[in-house]
């Protein structure tokens, strides 16, 4: 039976590392070992990251409908519930651009809730 050779193989994943920790400071980059430590802990916090992002955004856009709404005399927690009791169905992320571009179509939203509480 032939024998199998595994350097081809060794030398595709050593350089698969080493080219996903490239820019890395010092031996991060150039030596496997600790260029495979810092790879997978880049991934970790990838990973981590992709998650706050989305909690991140929504804090933003919470914070652009807070301020909104405090221009027209309400508070974020009774707008919000407002527009859930006048069936308007607009997502944060809308409700933020339109606070931020358009102040007047956000202001008759701000009356709409308050003629449904």
């Amino acid at each position: 039976m032939a024998r199998v050779k595994r350097a081809v193989m060794t030398r595709k994943r050593r350089k698969k590392i080493l080219k996903l920790s490239k820019g890395y400071f010092g031996g991060k980059s150039k030596l496997f070992r600790t260029a495979k430590q810092a790879v997978m802990k880049s991934g970790q916090y990838a990973y981590i990251g992709r998650k706050q992002k989305k909690r991140d955004f929504r804090k933003i856009w919470i914070t652009r409908i807070s301020a909104g709404c405090k221009q027209n005399g309400m508070n974020y927690s009774t707008f919000i519930n407002g527009l859930k009791k006048a069936n308007i169905a607009l997502n944060r992320k809308m409700l933020s651009e339109i606070a931020i571009s358009d102040p007047a179509a956000f202001s008759s939203l701000c009356e709409k809730a308050k003629s449904s509480l």
